[in-house]
């Protein structure tokens, strides 16, 4: 397996990063790294993420790297990050840029 940002997960990723940074970059760079660990651990274990409470009919499962949610898909051989919300939000239907 391997794991992917759909774009818009991209770029919302590195706002969050680039926000953080205004305040720390030892913040930033941790939440970077724990963040891409928690990810990656997704090729060995796709299914491990839960099952998004708000819409759990859809095919779509999170993990969670406070305190940010990180929803995602299994798609054939890949897991693609489609969207990344802080958990302070009400989040819309995940929406896949595949």
């Amino acid at each position: 397996m391997t794991v992917r940002f759909a774009p818009t997960a991209e770029a919302k990723f590195l706002g969050v990063i680039a926000y953080i940074l205004d305040e720390s970059s030892s913040a930033a760079w941790s939440f970077h790294d724990r963040a891409l660990e928690t990810t990656s651990r997704l090729r060995d274990y796709p299914q491990s993420g839960r099952v998004i409470p708000e819409f759990p009919a859809l095919p779509y499962r999170e993990v969670i790297v406070k305190p940010y949610r990180f929803f995602y898909r299994v798609v054939g051989e890949e897991v693609w990050i489609v969207d990344v919300w802080h958990d302070a939000q009400i989040p819309n239907e995940p929406e896949s840029d595949l």
